[in-house]
């Protein structure tokens, strides 16, 4: 008998202690950093010009709204994919579809596709191009993440070998949301299913007039912010085989930014003063808040001439200049943007803003948002 109950008790212990483990990492799981997942596919076919441009104008400001989203009391990653669908130029096998990229938390390699993008016109398969984002692109299993498809076209919903319905299946077994964006007339796109695939995907349906002309709302701080992302621009050393290309792109995404309108460049500039613009890749300065970057690593020839002839422990002391400058920076431009926000604010309630690409985007992501715990 007391064998029995030795045995007894040791298998509660096993037990408890088993599903104290389990608990444990199911609390990692659930604690794990979230991260917002958004995929765009965008229709790259003639007539979408506008809405390229529109893609290309409004990136920043999208970011930087989402710059502000707290889930848990905590900043989330954020991940951006990019597909364009219907366009001729693209091989018929595949549908007319190609991934841009994959996730990628590289904003200016996200910026660099956009302006890349060309349209010539064609069959829009909005069901596989779908069915192709959900199976090609690495969505996770956290169940904490924000994971959204934002499609956006001017044919009907319909056409293709691929139904809609059966791609949103799919998207529904890995918790993806579907939002659809309609170039035209609201009622258009209702009869063409546009409004039928966003109720069936759990999202919204919206639509943009794609042709408009984007009118963006010049404040009194864009100057300081312009001058002082210059100076942020001093704050970035490059270091590794792929670092000086990286920082020549960052210079060319600043100027494409600034050749769409000088506040295109202001929001820009917003974007990397935020938590959400990571280049630990190829900037020392990011790269040195990892814990397993190593100054003794670096390859002196893939450094900026200034530190090629420095020790690591110099260049160790000059990273962490460089970080504070930036550091003080980023904080002055933050605070120049709450300003900013406020006036741009007050300037919309003047004149509402409706029907950009920006502000459907925008207002679907916060409201979807909720249901995972993100706030702002």
């Amino acid at each position: 008998m007391k064998r029995i109950t030795i045995t007894f008790v040791t298998l509660c212990i096993l037990f408890l202690g088993k599903n104290s483990h389990a608990n444990q990492k199911n609390s990692f799981e659930n604690n794990k950093q979230q991260t917002i997942k958004v995929a765009l596919l965008l229709d790259t076919s003639n007539s979408m010009d506008g809405l390229i441009n529109q893609a290309k104008a409004q990136l920043w400001e999208i970011v930087n709204e989402l710059s502000y989203a707290k889930c848990h009391g905590e900043t989330p990653n954020l991940k951006i994919a990019l597909y364009e669908y219907g366009n001729d130029g693209l091989p018929s096998k595949n549908g007319f579809i190609r991934q841009v990229t994959s996730f990628t938390s590289d904003l200016d390699d996200i910026s660099e596709r956009l302006f890349a993008l060309k349209t010539n016109g064609g069959s829009e398969y909005c069901g596989e191009v779908i069915f192709t984002s959900i199976k090609e692109l690495e969505w996770g299993k956290n169940k904490n993440d924000l994971k959204l498809i934002f499609i956006a076209g001017n044919e009907p919903f319909t056409q293709g070998k691929i139904h809609f319905k059966d791609a949103i299946s799919d998207a529904k077994e890995k918790d993806i949301v579907i939002n659809t964006i309609f170039c035209g007339d609201y009622n258009q796109g209702i009869s063409g299913s546009w409004q039928e695939g966003a109720y069936y995907g759990g999202g919204d349906y919206m639509t943009i007039n794609h042709n408009k002309n984007i009118v963006h709302i010049v404040t009194p701080y864009d100057n300081d912010i312009i001058i002082l992302n210059k100076k942020l621009n001093k704050t970035y050393l490059f270091y590794g085989s792929i670092g000086r290309a990286k920082y020549e792109k960052q210079a060319l995404q600043d100027s494409n930014a600034e050749a769409l309108d000088e506040v295109v460049a202001v929001k820009r500039a917003v974007t990397k003063s935020s938590k959400l613009y990571k280049n630990s890749s190829w900037d020392l300065v990011d790269a040195s808040d990892k814990k397993d970057f190593s100054f003794k690593k670096l390859k002196k020839e893939q450094l900026p001439d200034h530190l090629k002839n420095k020790s690591s422990e110099e260049i160790k002391n000059y990273v962490q200049k460089k970080k504070n400058e930036r550091d003080a920076i980023q904080q002055k431009i933050q605070e120049l943007n709450k300003k900013r926000n406020a006036y741009v604010a007050k300037k919309q309630r003047e004149n509402s803003k409706k029907n950009e690409l920006e502000s459907v985007i925008i207002n679907s992501i916060k409201k979807q948002a909720k249901k995972k715990n993100y706030s702002w």
